[in-house]
């Protein structure tokens, strides 16, 4: 072997699938003018009182080094308080409350914790697309299963899902990138169903402000006994606005603490502290910001709503009360990446593939309306629409 052959990649981050947002960012900058209703981002920013800490940081010079691994005791502690009001969840003495740096390396936490190369996780699809990056990094195994008509979780299928090489079901409510707000009953089920067979309920809960119609976020964490089998993540991004602080929690049962100091202290030892300073001063606020500004954005559920049923447009969507996404299935033979290529190009307007979330067998498209104004909205819906009619004729 020559010495240039051997100086590659690493044949497992070859096989991770590329991050799809840099790619259409990508385009979109190649087009001028373009409107994206592609990433999964609000429009707003941290509450003020959280802003205030930020600029009162560092509250002393310890602050400038090392915090704890598991992140400040006086945000966990507020994070618990948290759990117990909002997601009747009680946290100890079963498990325990992780800060990490964005639920995105809780999940990547939680699947080093507990898996072995050749492992199996299931996913309810469509997934989200970070979700299955973990699973390849891990060296471990994705196992795709199909949601009912509406993205409602099937439980029988996941069942059958399961081997012995299984290590969890993973559910994440609101979902990303369908919408749908799991039940409490298929989410007591799951959860049953992971505590009989000996696995663990990864369950992702960082759109849970995001519900609408009267529908109720369900935390899978809050049963009756799941604690040693239920890992709950969570985020600011979000709900607080906080996306660029990277600011994330997670629940782990008792028993995984020791796995997961380990992997957080060699990615970053600990999430920025001044991160955690106003991750805590939003925290104090309550739920009432969080709330108000998913209202706000539940606003324009509508209007996203008839442009896409509308008669003239060749997609369906599924009627869903959750998150900021629809994810439409669009009536033509081509594939979604090329789709999403020409929509931007040709009609400057930029939404996700299927494809990135797993989704092979049809044509699918993510259409996010969270970062967005009405009018913006209204026309990149209009650029969406148009496009749609005029590429699949």
């Amino acid at each position: 072997m020559s010495v240039s052959s051997s100086l590659r990649e690493s044949r497992r981050v070859a096989a991770v699938q590329t991050p799809v947002i840099p790619i259409v960012t990508q385009w979109m900058m190649e087009t001028p003018g373009s409107i994206s209703l592609g990433q999964g981002v609000v429009a707003y920013g941290p509450p003020d009182a959280a802003m205030i800490a930020a600029r009162e940081f560092p509250k002393s010079p310890d602050e400038h080094g090392y915090g704890r691994v598991a992140g400040m005791p006086e945000l966990a502690a507020a994070f618990e308080a948290k759990l117990l009001a909002e997601n009747n969840i009680r946290v100890r003495p079963h498990s325990q409350v992780v800060v990490t740096a964005g639920s995105n390396l809780g999940f990547i936490n939680a699947v080093l914790a507990i898996a072995d190369p050749g492992d199996e996780f299931i996913f309810p699809l469509p997934y989200y697309f970070n979700h299955a990056m973990a699973i390849d990094l891990a060296n471990c195994r994705l196992v795709g299963v199909k949601t009912q008509s509406d993205y409602q979780l099937d439980v029988d299928a996941i069942e059958r899902a399961i081997t012995p090489r299984t290590r969890a079901v993973v559910t994440c409510s609101p979902n990303n990138p369908t919408g749908a707000v799991y039940t409490e009953s298929s989410l007591r089920a799951v959860n049953a169903l992971c505590r009989d067979r000996g696995i663990f309920h990864i369950h992702d809960e960082a759109y849970e402000y995001f519900t609408y119609d009267n529908t109720v976020n369900f935390s899978a964490g809050s049963i009756d006994g799941a604690a040693a089998h239920t890992i709950s993540l969570y985020s600011l991004s979000k709900g607080y606005g906080m996306a660029s602080w990277r600011i994330g929690f997670m629940v782990i049962p008792q028993s995984l603490w020791l796995a997961v100091n380990k992997i957080q202290d060699t990615f970053l030892i600990c999430a920025p502290q001044i991160s955690q300073r106003v991750a805590l001063a939003a925290l104090q606020g309550g739920s009432v910001y969080p709330r108000t500004q998913a209202a706000t954005i539940g606003a324009l559920r509508p209007r996203v709503r008839a442009a896409l049923t509308a008669a003239s447009v060749p997609c369906e969507i599924a009627d869903v009360h959750g998150a900021f996404y629809h994810f439409v299935r669009v009536r033509t033979t081509m594939n979604s990446m090329t789709l999403v290529e020409r929509l931007v190009r040709e009609h400057r307007v930029a939404v996700l593939p299927g494809e990135a979330f797993g989704v092979t067998d049809v044509c699918a498209l993510r259409v996010s309306f969270g970062a967005l104004d009405e009018a913006t909205v209204d026309e990149g819906l209009g650029r969406l629409t148009t496009g749609l009619q005029a590429l699949c004729r």
